[in-house]
């Protein structure tokens, strides 16, 4: 399935841990144009796993999407983005930019997040911390369609 994302948009990957985002993002989009949690996190504290570092490496990536978005750069955030809270800060940035906003969900089988986690060679996070993402996705699938996207793709 092919999908038309405008220049300008600003692209929410949705899914928990093991979701298979990262993949998708790295095969479907310019390296540029992506902007990853992980990697903001590796950013301020050389260590993508830092958990500690995770409220910098959020500040850093609003500043990312924020001044891509300014300058009408399409921007794909590269983070769980299963908390409803968490987008509407990204739906807020794009909206005061009047760029598009797409959301695209990575849905799975339960059991295939906790197994992808589980095995992942360079970092796995606590199962907990993925039981509690999966929580969020499912609370994510009733809400998401009200929350103002101007389209929502299931991948």
């Amino acid at each position: 399935m092919e999908i038309a994302i405008p220049p300008d948009a600003l692209v929410l990957l949705v899914g928990p841990s093991g979701a298979g985002k990262t993949t998708y993002a790295k095969q479907h989009f310019a390296r540029t144009e992506i902007v990853s949690s992980d990697d903001c996190r590796a950013l301020v504290s050389d260590d993508e796993r830092n958990m500690d570092a995770t409220p910098a490496a959020f500040r850093v990536l609003h500043g990312i999407v924020r001044e891509r978005l300014r300058l009408g750069r399409r921007t794909v955030v590269d983070a769980t983005n299963v908390r409803a809270d968490k987008r509407s800060r990204l739906l807020k940035l794009a909206r005061e930019r009047g760029r598009p906003v797409i959301a695209l969900l990575f849905e799975r089988a339960e059991a295939t997040y906790l197994e992808r986690n589980r095995v992942r060679p360079d970092r796995s996070i606590p199962e907990f911390a993925v039981t509690a993402q999966i929580a969020d996705m499912r609370r994510t699938l009733a809400t998401i369609e009200t929350e103002g996207f101007d389209r929502v793709h299931r991948v």
